[in-house]
């Protein structure tokens, strides 16, 4: 039996043995000794013919599983017969060429490939007029990549790949669309074969299942052009932001179906409409990057480019974000590049080397977290990161990314002691990868996809952590405020009678609250882990405890800073928040609970009202200290807006004590109205205030030119307005 020209035993055993690296110089048509020759490697089948223009060739076998002929020239089909005499009909994938070209090739080979999901993954296509699917992937250590699904009985000798560039692999599968799993099966640098999930796929199944999924991406319809307009001032350091932050599998749950959560159109409706109703301007949502371990709350994603199957396909993840910006809502995700887990399926050694995180573990792992930490100065990691950023906001309309863990990224020696990390080239802590790497995300970011915001999780005084990269800052847009949120709750924990001694724990953040563009955030750690909720955070009887909570949230709202909070938290649910049930809406009906979500939807309308309350948040010129008595626990500060905006003004009283005829000075005499206070009935104090407001006279106190007389109510925040003279 004739073999083709160049085809020995040592390929066929290859073949055979799943070893050959270099399938497509032997599979697939070649021209050999004046003859077409087509050669096909098929596991399993009984007979292998060619369906050619100019009939049926078959192909003798010419080894295990291998089949070899000559073929005229022109377009085929393969046709195999199964043992038990099935035919089946297919492309010959080893026919097809390249997919990738010169400047894909190019720009991932530099790592400036700031469109990586374009190249690299599997996208539904049509390559040489056939419909199929392109899968590119990066291992350059490995010895072999091929893809295996139900499509080839997961059997990683029938599809290995091209191996392109530098240290690419990339195959067309002609019939394979969207829906098909898979995984890549690596044979690694030790020549061991391991499945990997797609790094740059698009799906993933349901976890604990963990191969990817085919999805094609492409052909969304969005209807949000019109807040694609706007979303640039209602990002501006001057706009109102109110983040409601939300954990999507523990919001609200279908208990008439088995306590399922719920789906991502679901939440389209549900969540949309109960956000905007609560008058916040953005939601916040924990990672969906897909990931395995549902107790991470997603915060160890094994596929970043994945939104997760949990709730739904990614056109339905789509679907939630087009109706949050139908409602004028914009929608920030929390996003993970500090670090990524261990499991076997994902990025972890993903070629048999540290790929994508460090040989040394003093540098590519973390201690506290049991995950791996990614190797920033490695250019194809940092565009794998970089393009990530851009895919959420490009490919999903994503306003703005909230980086998880900055802290931990920017020093070397994060949660390390002596002789376990290793000093950068100057010998210091800071990272400078990773340095450098947040500022090439942010100056991507802002410069492809204009009117986002990136807000950074950093607990430390990193300097200039949101001003301009050109400006020596790490270019984001906001900063988290960790700082203002432990003092300030270790402070409203206090018995009041203890609060005296600590007052500068709540005045303390005016010393550096303009130092960077400041979010003030109560998030989900402030809830978990044996902290309580909110409310139970709050000291002496059920009263009081709802007392000091508003007067909390009545003092977050009128302090300078962007405002976050998490989800139960606006109507105090008691108990702290589980991940696996969904909040405590049956408390939310209770009185004294439906008074604290009346406040919070009351404190987002008028903080978006007021423009004395955030259109100068990052500027000093906005806030003046009126009052700073720690002996009654008693503080005031106007906050202005500009000279178009009416002056606003806000006293706190920290104490059980109810101050009647409490004189404070004011910068201007006229009418003070007074806009909200946390003591109404309607919110469940006990309805002690002012009829509605207070005039001042021309007595001069406390530094002010005019002062007023008010009833200050126990455990209160009063706010005041000025309407003139």
């Amino acid at each position: 039996m004739a073999h083709p020209p160049g085809l020995g035993p040592e390929d066929a055993a290859r073949l055979a043995a799943g070893s050959h690296d270099r399938p497509f110089e032997v599979l697939g048509p070649h021209e050999a000794g004046g003859a077409r020759w087509l050669v096909a490697f098929q596991p399993g089948t009984a007979a292998l013919s060619a369906l050619t223009d100019a009939g049926e060739v078959a192909l003798p076998r010419i080894g295990r599983d291998l089949f070899a002929g000559r073929i005229g020239a022109g377009p085929y089909r393969l046709r195999a017969v199964d043992g038990d005499g099935a035919a089946r009909d297919f492309e010959d994938p080893y026919r097809f060429g390249p997919v990738l070209g010169e400047v894909d090739l190019h720009l991932l080979g530099e790592g400036t490939h700031h469109r990586l999901w374009q190249a690299l993954g599997a996208h539904v296509t049509q390559h040489q007029g056939v419909a199929g699917t392109h899968f590119a992937v990066w291992a350059p250590n490995a010895r072999r990549v091929s893809v295996v699904g139900d499509f080839n009985r997961w059997d990683g000798r029938c599809h290995p790949m091209r191996r392109i560039g530098s240290g690419l692999w990339e195959i067309f599968l002609p019939g394979i669309g969207d829906g098909a799993i898979y995984k890549y099966e690596i044979v690694d640098a030790n020549g061991l074969p391991v499945p990997k999930a797609d790094p740059v796929g698009f799906g993933a199944q349901h976890p604990p299942e963990k191969a990817s999924m085919v999805r094609d991406i492409a052909g969304y319809g969005w209807h949000d052009g019109g807040w694609m307009e706007i979303r640039a001032a209602a990002h501006d350091r001057g706009a109102p932001i109110s983040i409601y932050e939300v954990h999507l599998g523990s919001w609200r749950r279908r208990l008439d179906q088995g306590g399922r959560p719920l789906s991502y159109r679901e939440l389209a409706h549900d969540l949309v409409n109960y956000v905007r109703d609560m008058g916040f301007t953005h939601l916040e949502l924990l990672p969906i990057s897909e990931f395995p371990f549902d107790g991470s709350w997603g915060y160890q994603p094994v596929g970043l480019y994945a939104p997760t199957i949990r709730f739904g396909p990614p056109h339905e993840f789509r679907d939630l974000v087009d109706a949050a910006h139908r409602a004028g809502l914009g929608v920030i995700l929390d996003w993970v590049p500090g670090h990524f887990p261990t499991d076997a399926h994902g990025l972890a050694r993903f070629d048999g080397t540290a790929l994508y995180e460090h040989e040394d573990p003093r540098e590519g792992f973390h201690q506290d977290w049991n995950t791996l930490i990614y190797n920033y100065g490695r250019i194809e990691v940092k565009n794998f990161l970089v393009s990530n950023a851009l895919y959420w906001l490009k490919e999903y309309h994503i306003d703005g990314l909230r980086v998880d863990a900055v802290a931990s990224m920017l020093y070397r020696d994060y949660s390390r002691g002596p002789g376990q990390w290793v000093p950068n080239k100057d010998g210091g802590r800071e990272n400078y990868e990773a340095i450098a790497f947040l500022r090439d995300m942010n100056v991507a970011a802002y410069g492809e996809a204009p009117g986002i915001m990136t807000v950074a999780e950093e607990s430390t005084s990193f300097p200039r952590v949101s001003a301009p990269v050109d400006a020596g800052g790490l270019g984001f847009g906001y900063k988290w405020n960790m700082g203002w949120m432990n003092d300030t709750l270790r402070y409203i924990q206090m018995d009041p009678v203890h609060r005296k001694y600590h007052h500068d724990q709540m005045t303390f953040g005016l010393v550096y609250a303009f130092s960077e563009n400041f979010i003030l955030p109560i998030s989900h750690d402030e809830v978990v882990h044996g902290k309580g909720s909110m409310l139970r955070k709050m000291p002496g009887d059920e009263w009081q405890q709802f007392a000091n909570l508003r007067a909390y949230y009545g003092f977050m709202w009128c302090h300078p800073g962007k405002k976050l909070l998490f989800m139960g938290c606006e109507f105090g649910q008691p108990e702290e928040w589980n991940h696996n049930g969904e909040l405590n809406w049956p408390a939310a009906e209770r009185p004294l609970h439906r008074g604290v979500q009346s406040l919070v939807r009351d404190l987002n309308r008028l903080y978006r009202e007021m423009p004395a309350l955030h259109r100068l948040d990052a500027e000093s010129a906005g806030f003046e200290w009126i009052r700073n008595d720690a002996e009654q626990s008693v503080l005031a500060w106007i906050r202005r807006g500009g000279d178009d905006a009416p002056q606003v003004l806000a006293i706190c009283n920290f104490t059980p004590v109810e101050r009647s005829d409490f004189r404070i000075g004011v910068p201007v005499a006229g009418r003070w109205r007074e806009a909200l206070n946390t003591d109404a009935a309607i919110y469940g104090g006990a309805g002690k205030g002012n009829l509605g407001g207070v005039t001042a006279d021309a007595a001069p106190l406390d530094g002010q030119a005019a002062s007023i007389r008010v009833l200050l109510p126990a455990l209160s925040v009063l706010v005041f307005v000025w309407e003139g003279e």
